[in-house]
């Protein structure tokens, strides 16, 4: 005989329900508890769960273009945090651990701000799609380098690729906008069309104020190649829309026809990310591609470097643009040339 059969079996009890004054003193000490763990969570802990609820806001946006309809940031489901796993992954293209830092993010937060405890169910599915992430190489070695920087030849190749109709005219004007203005997704995107102004050398652009960084307005020449010249793709997509006010670039219906919201930073970066994989490049490019690609160009055109950071907005002392004129220099009067080798 086991010694489990030796203990006398307990009849089942149920617990008699809580009066009223004891859910008053533990629902007092829940609340002391949450804000006892909040005073002791670190400060880069809690900036870090607030990017992780930015980032699945911006989720929600993309995911409302597509549906048509925005559903509330507090349904927490296995559907949505799924979908989150996904989007981190093959839109964002982030890391997976910092997919499965993201999940603790906003599941933390939507108990805590606002009130919604996550299925369990939920959180599993999404570490269940997170599994075969994190077993991949490609994948572990995400976010440990720079964005590729575009080439003009590689904005021909996307060129020759773009899609037909409406939405090519759009995704050409844009990306080559992007280039131009040295834009970060979300200038781009708060772009507005009468803002952009056509004269005889090509065209005025008023940049934006976004994210506390002061707007600027730059000029945008005519280019000499004809299939990537932002002068001619804006005026061509321009023509073809006839928009005079508001965001100068809009999303387009799956009839092809225009829609009436702005598009996101994170509609920016699929647009460019979307046509340099239909273009078939060797390396994927984001957003920041085209600004990275625009300082690399410019400078290699011998342009001078108050000029490129004027368009560029960066400020005189930004470690990110020195670093991309350093890697356009690096082969200009290289010191290994011409040393009698």
């Amino acid at each position: 005989m086991s010694a489990t059969h030796l203990v006398p079996r307990q009849p089942t009890v149920t617990p008699a329900a809580y009066d009223a004054a004891t859910l008053a003193v533990l629902a007092a000490m829940e609340e002391a508890a949450e804000q006892h763990l909040d005073a002791i969570r670190p400060h880069n802990t809690k900036r870090g769960y607030a990017n992780d609820w930015a980032l699945w806001e911006e989720f929600h946006d993309w995911l409302g273009e597509r549906t048509g309809h925005r559903i509330a940031s507090t349904n927490v489901t296995k559907g949505t945090l799924v979908g989150f796993v996904v989007w981190l992954d093959t839109i964002k293209i982030a890391a997976p651990n910092s997919i499965d830092r993201r999940i603790t993010g906003v599941t933390v937060t939507a108990r805590n701000e606002h009130g919604v405890e996550v299925p369990k169910a939920a959180t599993v599915a999404a570490r269940q799609a997170l599994k075969p992430l994190k077993n991949d190489p490609e994948r572990q070695a995400r976010g440990r380098g720079k964005a590729a920087a575009v080439t003009p030849e590689q904005l021909r190749q996307m060129n020759a690729a773009v899609a037909d109709g409406l939405t090519g005219l759009r995704d050409r004007a844009l990306w080559l906008m992007a280039f131009a203005i040295a834009g970060r997704s979300a200038e781009v995107a708060a772009l507005r069309a009468d803002t952009i102004v056509h004269v005889s050398q090509g065209l005025e652009v008023h940049v934006p104020a976004v994210k506390g960084r002061p707007p600027r307005d730059v000029v945008v020449h005519y280019g000499k190649n004809p299939d990537t010249c932002p002068v001619r793709a804006w005026l061509t997509w321009h023509a073809a829309t006839g928009i005079a006010t508001g965001p100068a670039f809009l999303p387009i219906t799956v009839h092809g026809r225009l829609g009436d919201r702005t598009l996101s930073p994170e509609a920016v970066r699929e647009i460019i990310a979307r046509n340099a994989e239909r273009a078939g490049l060797s390396v994927r490019l984001t957003g920041h591609s085209m600004r990275a690609g625009f300082i690399t160009t410019s400078r290699r055109a011998g342009k001078r470097e108050e000029k490129i950071r004027a368009q560029s907005g960066h400020a005189d002392n930004s470690p990110a643009f020195w670093g991309y004129i350093r890697e356009a220099d690096k082969w200009t009067d290289a010191a290994s040339e011409d040393i009698g080798l």
